[in-house]
This record gives structure tokens, C-alpha cells and sequence, in this order.
């Protein structure tokens, strides 16, 4: 145990802090041996929070940044459960997702590839799970995009999660892709995952989600400590 009745993270299940292969962590990766926390601190307690405080508006990304029409793209259902170190849901936590749209390009300043933006689609949004510990978003398939990682580097369709969890030690941030994505097997930050672990970051198709004549429907559950952990986006594996 390393705070309060939280297991340990698995290590073994972690991208590393500085992965050659991903040009940017040779520059932002830490240098010197990781402090681990006592079990005593406040950040074995977390934030609560109150659904009344949570728009639903906000789980629907093809109707939250919507201004004139309807946005660009493949609508898909992105719904799972957040797991505590146990199995079990994880009830009233908040999750954030922010993705690029269709044409793989993201809502922000710093993103300047020559792909078209959808003044229709923001490409963010947020919940909470419900008593059980599930959620669920309704959005459009985000496109992959070139990076400047390498030459002719290109990122696979991906959507970005934080979850909070129960505390602050739970908190976790990662990237979920796409079941068959050809460019998974070319990318440093997925193949930066240990092996054993990267099939807990694709998310599964399932036909239960899926509306018709709607959206396709991906299941990704997230585990946030333990053995089955979800593995983080390397930029946030710190902290034990």
C-alpha cells in the first residue's frame, strides 16, 4: 500500500518516463528517482461531486459545440465502466475527454495542421459515472493527424481521458484507440505501452451500444490502480 487502502501501481504495466522512440520525453522526462508518498497525505482523499452541478449537454460532444449545423464525421457511442483496483465501479467520479475532430485536427491554438476545423465540433467534453460506476459519451470518430515526432509520423485515431477516481491518487490520464487502427503498430506513444498492456487501451467495438442508423459503439472500461490498471499517458506516469 502507498496511501490510505490504495494498492501500489503496477510499474510493469507503465509506458516509461523517458521512451526514446517518443521524441518529447527526452526533453520532459524526470531525471531523478521518483518520491514515493507516505499512505497519510491528503492525497489519499479526493473531490466530490454533485450531478446536479454536471450538464448532460456536456457527454453529447456532436451537440455541445454545435453553432449552425451539425458537425462533420462518423458519430460513434464511446460508453464503459471506471473500476477501482477491486472490480468495482467507481460511482460519481469525473471524467474529461478531448479529441481532434474528422479531419484530425484539434480545437487549440498550437495545432496548426492544414486540415479543416468544424466550427460545429468542439472536441471536448465531460460526465459523471453513474451509481455504478458507468458513463457514457456520444461524439464523432476522431481523425489521425501527422506529428513531428519523426518522418512521416502520424498519430492513430485516439481520444484522450482524465478521470479522477476517488482520490488524487487515482487519478489517471490516457489515450483510448481504435480496434484494427493499422497505425497503432507505428506509433512510439502506443508502442511505448510494455506489450501485456497496450490491449487495455483499445477499445472493444460492441453492437449493444451501437444506435441505428446513428453511431457505432465502442466499450472502453478504465481500471484506475492495481494490476489491470488502464496505463497512462506517459506525460502523467508519476506519482506513486
Amino acid at each position: 500500500m502507498t496511501a490510505g487502502n490504495f494498492h501500489a501501481r503496477d510499474w510493469d504495466s507503465h509506458p516509461p518516463l523517458i521512451a526514446p522512440d517518443y521524441k518529447s520525453t527526452r526533453a520532459r522526462g524526470p531525471r531523478q528517482p521518483l518520491v514515493s508518498l507516505s499512505g497519510d497525505l491528503p492525497e489519499a482523499a479526493g473531490p466530490s461531486f454533485d450531478p446536479n452541478m454536471i450538464d448532460p449537454l456536456q457527454a453529447d460532444l456532436t451537440r455541445n459545440g454545435w453553432v449552425n449545423a451539425e458537425p462533420l464525421g462518423e458519430r460513434i457511442v464511446v460508453a464503459g465502466r471506471v473500476l477501482d483496483e477491486a472490480g468495482r465501479g467507481v460511482p460519481h467520479t469525473l471524467i474529461e475527454i478531448w479529441q481532434a475532430n474528422a479531419a484530425g485536427r484539434y480545437v487549440h491554438i498550437r495545432d496548426q495542421h492544414e486540415a479543416p476545423l468544424d466550427p460545429n465540433f468542439l472536441g471536448a467534453g465531460y460526465a459523471l459515472t453513474d451509481a455504478d460506476g458507468r458513463y457514457r459519451f456520444q461524439t464523432i470518430k476522431p481523425g489521425a493527424y501527422p506529428w513531428g515526432n519523426h518522418h512521416n509520423a502520424w498519430r492513430p485515431n485516439h481520444i484522450h481521458f482524465s478521470v479522477i477516481g476517488p482520490a488524487l491518487v487515482t487519478r489517471l490520464v490516457t489515450q483510448m484507440y481504435f480496434p484494427g487502427d493499422p497505425l497503432l503498430d507505428a506509433d512510439p506513444i502506443f508502442l511505448g505501452t510494455p506489450r501485456v498492456a497496450r490491449p487495455r487501451l483499445i477499445a472493444e467495438f460492441d453492437w449493444s451500444l451501437t444506435e441505428p442508423g446513428l453511431a457505432l459503439g465502442y466499450r472502453f472500461d478504465i481500471v484506475l490502480r492495481g494490476r489491470a490498471q488502464t496505463p497512462p499517458d506517459e506525460g502523467h506516469a508519476h506519482g506513486r
